[in-house]
Parts: C-alpha cells; sequence; structure tokens
C-alpha cells in the first residue's frame, strides 16, 4: 500500500461515544460492542465528510487495559470484532488503521515494568488486527518512547503493512514522562516508521509550534490530528470551542511543515473533518527534502551529529554506568562498552542519559538486547561486519560509525 497525500483522517472516537450514551461503567470497547450501531454511525458519517482512513474502535484494547475489566482473555476475539465493525463500514474505498494506543505499563526508570512486557502486550493486540485485515496500523496518543519503540517492533514482527505513529505533548513538546516529540520523531523514523506527528494535546494553535519544530528532524510525513481547541466545563459536561472554520485556519502553516495526514481528536465530529477536505480538495504539498543531517537521539533529547565523530572513551555497561553516565564531557560521545553487559543495569538507567549513545560489543545478541531496552536511535562502533548489523541497523535505526 501507497499513500496518497493528502491523507484525510477520521475525527474523534470517544467524545463521540459519549453523545451517543457511553457513560464509562464498562470498557468503551465493550460497550462498543454492545452498541455497534453507534460505532457505524460515527464512522459512516466520517467516510461521507471526506475521511480516507478510519480508526477500529481499539483504544483500549490490548491486555493490561483490559485485564481491569475482567476481560484479559478477550483481546483477540475484541480486536477480530471491532476491527470487523470498521471494515463493514469502510467497504473498498477507505482504508482501516489497526489502531494501538498507550499500553499503561511503564519501564523501571518510572515503574516496574520491562520493555519485553510492553512488546507483548502490543505483539498480541497487532497481531490479533493483522489477523482481522487491516490496511495499516497507527499507533496513536503516545506519551513514552518505550512504548512507540515497542509497537513498532511488533507490528514489524507480524506484518509488513505502513506504520503510522503519533505522539501527544505538552506546549514544549514533551511528553507526561519526559520523552522530547523531537527525539521520538528522529528515534521511529529511523525503526521504519511511515508517518509521524502529534494527535490530542491541544488545538491546532497550539500544535502548529510543535509541528514546525519536528519538521527540522523528520525524513518523512508528518500527521495533525489535534483537539477542537481546549475542552472547558459547562455544566459538568467537557465543551470543546474550536469550530470548524477556525479549527482549518492554519492548514497553510501545517503543510509548509510538512504535514500530509490531517485528522480530529477529541472535540471534533464529522464538520471538522468535512471542513478539513474542503480545505484540501486542491491543496499542493510540497516535497520536503530529506536532510543531510545525521540525528542520533535518548528519550529526552535529540542529538546533531557531525561526520567523524566517535567516542573518546566507553565506560562498562554494569553497575558503574549509573555514576559514569554523567562523567562525559559537554559535547562528548557517550561509549558504552557491552562485552559481559548487565542488560538490567542498562535499562533501569539510560533514562538518565544526555549524551549521544554509542555502543561497542563484540556479540550481535548482546548488541541486540541492549538496542531493545535503550529508547533512542544509538551509533556503534566495534568488530562486528555488516552483514550481522545490517538486521540491526533495519530494526532500530543503529548508526555505524
Amino acid at each position: 500500500m501507497r499513500f496518497e497525500f493528502p491523507l484525510i483522517l477520521d475525527g474523534a472516537m470517544g467524545t463521540e461515544l459519549i453523545k451517543r450514551g457511553y457513560t464509562g461503567e464498562m470498557s468503551s470497547e465493550e460497550w462498543s460492542l454492545l452498541h455497534p450501531e453507534a460505532i457505524r454511525d460515527i464512522q459512516r458519517s466520517y467516510i461521507e465528510a471526506g475521511s480516507q482512513v478510519i480508526y477500529t474502535p481499539t483504544f483500549g484494547a490490548n491486555r493490561v487495559k483490559m485485564e481491569k475489566y475482567g476481560l484479559r482473555d478477550s483481546v483477540t476475539d475484541f480486536n477480530l470484532r471491532l476491527a470487523a465493525l470498521s471494515r463493514e463500514v469502510a467497504g473498498d474505498g477507505v482504508y482501516v488503521a489497526g489502531d494501538l494506543a498507550p499500553s499503561n505499563l511503564f519501564i523501571p526508570s518510572m515503574a516496574h515494568d520491562h520493555f519485553e512486557e510492553i512488546y507483548e502486550t502490543y505483539l498480541e493486540q497487532a497481531s490479533a488486527l493483522e489477523q482481522s485485515g487491516v490496511d495499516l496500523f497507527v499507533i496513536e496518543t503516545i506519551s513514552s518512547v518505550a512504548d512507540a519503540r515497542a509497537a513498532i517492533l511488533a507490528v514489524h514482527e507480524i506484518s509488513k503493512k505502513p506504520v503510522m505513529v503519533s505522539f501527544t505533548c505538552n506546549k514544549k513538546g514533551r511528553t507526561i514522562t519526559g520523552a522530547d516529540v523531537s527525539a521520538a520523531c528522529v528515534t521511529l523514523q529511523s525503526m521504519g516508521a511511515d508517518v509521524f506527528g502529534l494527535n490530542c494535546s491541544y488545538g491546532p494553535d497550539d500544535m502548529v509550534p510543535q509541528l514546525s519544530r519536528l519538521s527540522d528532524y523528520a525524513d518523512i510525513p508528518l500527521l495533525a490530528k489535534p483537539n477542537a481547541g481546549m475542552p472547558k466545563t459547562v455544566d459538568g459536561n467537557a465543551v470543546y470551542d474550536c469550530p470548524p472554520d477556525e479549527f482549518v485556519r492554519l492548514i497553510p502553516e501545517m503543510i509548509a511543515a510538512g504535514v500530509k495526514a490531517f485528522g480530529g481528536c477529541c472535540g471534533t465530529d464529522a464538520s471538522h473533518i468535512k471542513a478539513l477536505a474542503s480545505v484540501l480538495k486542491d491543496a499542493e504539498l510540497p516535497d520536503k527534502d530529506r536532510h543531510d543531517d545525521l540525528f542520533l537521539s535518548v528519550e529526552r533529547d535529540v542529538f546533531r551529529i557531525e561526520e567523524g565523530t566517535e567516542p573518546k572513551r566507553f565506560v562498562p555497561c554494569g553497575k558503574d554506568l549509573r555514576t559514569d553516565s554523567s562523567g562525559f564531557g559537554k559535547d562528548e560521545m557517550m561509549g558504552i562498552d557491552l562485552d559481559d553487559a548487565d542488560i538490567a543495569e542498562l535499562e533501569s538507567v539510560q533514562w538518565r542519559f544526555k549524551k549521544p549513545v554509542c555502543f561497542r560489543c563484540s556479540d550481535p545478541e548482546i548488541l541486540e538486547s541492549a538496542l531493545r531496552v535503550f529508547q533512542g536511535r544509538a551509533a556503534y562502533t566495534g568488530p562486528l561486519g555488516r552483514d550481522s548489523l545490517a538486521p540491526l541497523v533495519s530494526r532500530y535505526g543503529l548508526v555505524l560509525i
């Protein structure tokens, strides 16, 4: 499948379900299966308004979220049935995107979960959505780089279909976990994301500055799915006050930033999508030049790397890493020796890293173990040949220096 841009996505699901009677007494996924006419009505309205892609109503259909409702064993069944609802409405003329959302698990820097637990959570859900026959995948409303990396690795394990990734952040481009969305962009596009962008968060006015910042790092099309403004509480209900004409006012600025996929999040409805479709009907989207610069990233920062840059020294990946990680100079690349590595230690302290990271290792299996738990884009130097490194370059965005 090849995207044709501009690509018009759908609008809100949660706020539209509330309009149709959902009160939160059960999971929205279970409620949707009990009220399929609500899903059909919402998605049909978006398609009639101009949506070319609709998201499956599977935002909370992973094992962690469903376990809270006693539905842990229903993950595959729910995803298959919910995706079938969307396919029924879409027919042959509209793409169906398998929706993967936050896992509600956090790696040791914030909690006691581990990356492989997050990966397995996404693998189970992604496998069901692939079985359902979705046309592409969307990893949305993400605030943790670990979630996004685990999800894209899971999708790529079972499918060759396109993947869109969208984060949610504050007005400074930071997520609730402290991640920087520009660093996330560098990380995820290096791992094979086809589209990267932002959803939820706030309205178009506040999203445009962050999209412009992402443009400095993105080599892939950007996505914008803002809310219909910021909600205000009226008589106990959340009210969004950004009307369709105001919602599309900054589309030229978004296009200039490299946005090619457009939709709406909380508070938007078919009228917002119709306004998008109208504005974008004859829009010209310029081709964006790829960056010649090389970028590495850690969860909280992104770094432009000069050609020929190498670490001046290496520290062992063991218990000393907790203190040694802060001992590198201002402009120095942090070298980490993975031989005899304590990967659990690397997973627990890598959130502290404020420097670009270069691994050195003579064992490809150990190197891959480190790349899985490292939540950024790393470089490598060492004795391993390009044949053994090629899968790691493709899978994790590893940079060879």
